[in-house]
């Protein structure tokens, strides 16, 4: 069964950085992973995209990290991070991944969430 299980969370002063993993468990040799995102959801709030990195490695941030986060993976690894950097407490949310996972020589993906992981930025 494929999971994916999110760490790097935590507390951190406005300025500070931490760095998000999720990695993929489940994953026989005939499966492929395509496009993996970052999202958050911040309490009273709907989740919201923060970075997408596309099969071919291009990446795709929300207007309002641009610049201070960056999206990368490990294919090897089967780990997507988010690097995040000069945070603020508007950044403060619960982030969870997504990731599109198909077989080998079939074109439908599915679609799978982790459990989430708080930051909470203090000001």
């Amino acid at each position: 069964q494929v999971q994916l299980v999110e760490s790097g969370g935590g507390l951190v002063q406005a300025g500070g950085s931490l760095r998000l993993s999720c990695a993929a468990s489940g994953l026989g040799s005939n499966f492929r992973i395509n496009n993996q995102g970052w999202y958050r959801q911040a309490p009273g709030k709907q989740r919201e995209l923060v970075a997408t990195i596309f099969s071919g490695g291009s990446t795709n941030y929300a207007d309002s990290v641009k610049g201070r986060f960056t999206i990368s993976r490990d294919n090897a690894k089967n780990t997507v991070y988010l690097q995040m950097n000069s945070l603020q407490p508007e950044d403060t949310a619960v982030y969870y991944c997504n990731a599109l996972i198909g077989r080998l020589g079939r074109l439908d993906l599915t679609e799978y969430w982790g459990q989430g992981t708080q930051v909470t930025v203090s000001s």
